[in-house]
């Protein structure tokens, strides 16, 4: 690990990490602790609600693998975590084997096979009410279920029964109603109509009152749903009972998905996207997902860099990630979407070393660039945050890096009647009007229009660093399109800036920024950055906004000397928990 980090009572009492702008600076003061990094000698899950971490540590104490851990975790924050957990959704996993096997796999949502390039468009050519985010021409075929059984049949120990019968239990027995829900569960009596005559059943007592942060919230149609996947497994999902109630749904409300769409969903095994940082090997997804090509288009260019030197999160280091962003984010745009309707992306040479040197080229160290949408023609369409991730470390090393969603908080917020689970709205990540790109944010070029069975680009970035053939760190975060950057910024806080071992909470807390080529202009989060450093940062050309927060990294560091790992989770999630196999 590089740099040397020294600490100041005062920053961290504060919550601040101060920064100096020059250069020439040392390393620099931390960030606020938060949540302290929890210490394992086993296994170790980390997730955005401490009770499906909990579901998963049960796992590896039964003596599932992380796998296994991974498919119970992800069944469990279906019931804890409404917002993003789900079956009604999709995403992406990133496996690491102890035996230094690595691969991934693809369970993003898919278009029906009745959809068009032009179907969110009225005879103006523009969108019609907001259908591609809201109603059941906005729902992909969910992935979820598939990729979790995909997953296990390829890679898991224990019975699959065993794994969707904790997240049974919390369906049935109930949770604490919790206050994240309460702005949502607040809009419910409001939203009129037969859409969302289930969703009032399945969130509000007797389908009219609120539930106070605390009551405890029982699911029983999401439990009878969890109990077909138990039993049948994919065909659960997919057959039967509830692509029966998923499809006479739709048909009844101008929804496009049917029984033959679901029969025919199926997740996919590939190959990861594999590139190097330092000596250290980075995997991530490739497309659908843009996060791995990337996340390692970025670090080829920082590895130029001394960034140890530049100091974390100085003026300088700040301006030379603000860079490598502006470039890699382009690139999504200009290239990037389904590999099976884009057989010839550029991926070799978007992650190459080579590639990365031309492009540090025409970086300016003391001044920044411009974005400039006339020579690409390109943007990036606004995907919501709405996201949450969990990683998986077992006994033996295997490690997991998971990152599902709904698209928007509570997707479509409509649920299946009789079903009790929400489905998605994941189809508003197409590029919706075709040909039409502006600076604004709207883009409409070929790689990522609507086309019937496409899957739409996503952002997701579940990664896995190594070295020598093991893993060292296992990361991801929610918030859509801010998600790479946030992985960037971890990776960086603990291979350039030391955050590891009992400090690896560090790595995860710290403030961050991020940059998407377009708007042109760098969002800081609000707290941890001090006056100077924005100041000498923007000096350098860059214009600087403010948002609340960014993302909410769920990461395990494994210290490969002594065997012990770290997990974190970010405090950004307040239900968010890391769970050991030895708690």
């Amino acid at each position: 690990m590089h740099g040397k980090i020294t600490r100041s009572p005062i920053a961290l009492l504060l919550g601040v990490s101060v920064s100096a702008g020059a250069a020439s600076a040392p390393a620099l003061l931390e960030a606020q602790s938060g949540r302290l990094a929890t210490p394992s000698a086993g296994g170790m899950v980390v997730s955005s609600h401490y009770l499906a971490s909990e579901a998963g540590q049960s796992i590896l104490k039964k003596g599932g693998n992380a796998v296994d851990a991974a498919v119970a975790t992800a069944f469990a924050l279906a019931v804890t975590l409404p917002s993003a957990g789900n079956i009604g959704g999709g995403g992406f996993l990133v496996y690491h084997g102890a035996d230094g096997e690595v691969t991934t796999f693809n369970f993003r949502e898919k278009s029906s096979r009745h959809a068009t390039e032009r179907m969110y468009l009225g005879a103006d050519g523009n969108i019609r009410d907001n259908s591609n985010h809201a109603g059941l021409l906005a729902v992909g075929v969910p992935g979820t279920v598939a990729g979790m059984w995909k997953a296990h049949q390829r890679l898991g120990l224990l019975p699959w029964a065993d794994l969707v019968e904790p997240a049974i239990r919390l369906a049935d027995d109930g949770m604490p109603s919790t206050w994240a829900m309460r702005g949502w569960l607040s809009s419910l009596p409001g939203r009129e109509g037969p859409l969302y005559d289930a969703t009032r059943d399945a969130f509000l007592k007797n389908g009219t009152d609120l539930y106070e942060p605390g009551e405890t919230f029982r699911q029983p149609d999401l439990a009878q749903s969890l109990r077909r996947i138990q039993a049948d497994g994919h065909d659960g999902f997919y057959g039967g009972e509830t692509a029966r109630l998923i499809a006479e749904f739709m048909a009844a409300h101008g929804g496009l998905i049917d029984e033959e769409d679901l029969a025919l969903y199926e997740a996919e095994e590939l190959p990861p996207i594999r590139g190097s940082y330092r000596g250290y090997d980075v995997y991530g997804m490739p497309p659908p997902s843009s996060g791995g090509t990337v996340l390692v288009q970025m670090l080829n260019v920082l590895e130029g860099y001394d960034m140890a030197e530049a100091g974390h999160n100085s003026a300088r280091s700040l301006h030379l990630m603000t860079e490598a962003m502006r470039r890699a984010y382009a690139d999504r745009a200009r290239y990037l979407g389904d590999p099976n309707f884009n057989p010839d992306m550029p991926l070799a040479r978007l992650i190459s070393k080579e590639y990365a040197a031309d492009l540090r080229l025409g970086i300016n160290e003391a001044r920044a660039s411009v974005s400039d949408s006339a020579r690409f023609n390109d943007a990036l369409l606004a995907e919501s945050a709405q996201t949450t991730h969990y990683s998986v470390v077992d006994a033996d090393g295997n490690a997991v890096s998971v990152t599902y969603t709904l698209e928007y908080s509570y997707g479509s917020s409509i649920v299946v009647p009789s079903a009790g689970f929400l489905l998605n709205n994941e189809l508003g990540d197409f590029n919706a009007i075709p040909g039409l790109t502006n600076s604004r944010g709207r883009i409409g070029t070929p790689p990522n229009l609507v086309a019937a069975e496409k899957r739409p680009l996503s952002s997701m970035t579940p990664t896995i660093v190594a070295m020598d053939g093991k893993p060292v760190l296992v990361i991801g975060s929610p918030g859509g399109r801010t998600i790479i950057n946030t992985v960037l910024q971890v990776i960086l806080n603990t291979i350039d800036y030391g955050m590891t071992g009992s400090r690896f909470g560090r790595a995860i807390e710290s403030p961050r920024i991020h940059h998407q080529w377009l708007p042109d202009a760098t969002s800081f989060e609000e707290w941890g950055f001090s006056p100077d450093t924005r100041r000498l940062y923007e000096a350098m050309g860059h214009a600087v906004t403010t948002r609340s927060g960014q993302g909410s990294a769920m990461g395990i560091y494994i210290d490969q000397a002594t065997n012990m790992r770290w997990g974190a989770a970010d405090s950004r999630a307040y239900d968010g928990g890391a769970r050991g196999r030895d708690q």
